[in-house]
């Protein structure tokens, strides 16, 4: 068996464990509680990329934030921080195509202290599919 790094004190997991890890940590919602949280002042964040919003349009109200800039654009504290980003206490919903990127997103999130933070279990394509709105 091959020697871990040194610091390193188990050996790697997939990313089909990882992501089993990371989501116990906290509730994922389906579509209509996504709804019903924006609509009691949730923030929906859309993480997809340009393409896929052009090709399946936007949900109203979400915020856009390309994935690469997730963090810096929703903590609080942060000096490029997005105008909504007003407290840990804010509850986030991320939402990704298909409810996968999303998921590590929140990780991150959280441990940035946005607590609240949790994603949308099959991502846009399962908003869509659910038949609410679509700007597109």
């Amino acid at each position: 068996m091959d020697e871990l790094p040194t610091g390193i004190d188990e050996l790697p997991v997939g990313i089909d464990e990882l992501l089993e890890r990371v989501r116990a940590g906290f509730v994922r919602v389906g579509p209509q509680e996504a709804a019903t949280a924006a609509a009691d002042g949730a923030l929906l964040v859309d993480i997809r990329y340009a393409e896929l919003r052009d090709r399946d349009g936007l949900i109203p109200g979400a915020l856009v934030v390309e994935r690469n800039e997730l963090e810096w654009r929703l903590d609080p504290r942060g000096s490029h921080r997005a105008p909504q980003a007003v407290s840990h206490d804010l509850r986030i919903v991320v939402i990704c195509n298909e409810g996968y990127a999303s998921s590590l997103a929140v990780a991150s999130l959280r441990q940035l202290g946005l607590h609240r933070a949790t994603d949308l279990i099959g991502g846009f394509q399962a908003w869509r599919a659910a038949g609410l709105p679509v700007e597109v």
